[in-house]
């Protein structure tokens, strides 16, 4: 699993390089970005706009991430591309997470 991370202030971007995270590497997936995530900051934005797929397995991947960060601290996403978006209106996950359109946006938000 490819994950890039940066800094913009108070906040750490995790962006996911991947086009997919599905069964395959789901697990991978969350060990990934649980690593990056010990980098301090927040909230931590995850960038997925490069995932064009992500199902069920991939969906609660991102749950556990969330999970494993705790209540102190925010994870974020950014950039889903209308087949992402789907799966989070679908499941109303989208009502779970606050969504930004892009991580720029992000950041303006949370600064």
């Amino acid at each position: 699993m490819d994950i890039a991370t940066s800094r913009v202030g108070q906040a750490l971007v995790v962006t996911v390089m991947d086009s997919r995270i599905d069964a395959a590497v789901a697990i991978e997936f969350k060990e990934a970005v649980r690593t990056e995530a010990e980098a301090p900051g927040n909230p931590v934005i995850l960038d997925l706009s490069n995932v064009t797929f992500l199902d069920s397995s991939g969906l609660g991947a991102v749950v556990a991430v969330m999970k494993l960060l705790g209540a102190e601290r925010r994870l974020e996403l950014s950039g889903l591309t209308p087949p992402v978006a789907k799966v989070f209106r679908l499941t109303r996950m989208d009502s779970v997470f606050t969504i930004h359109s892009e991580v720029p946006g992000a950041l303006r938000a949370t600064g």
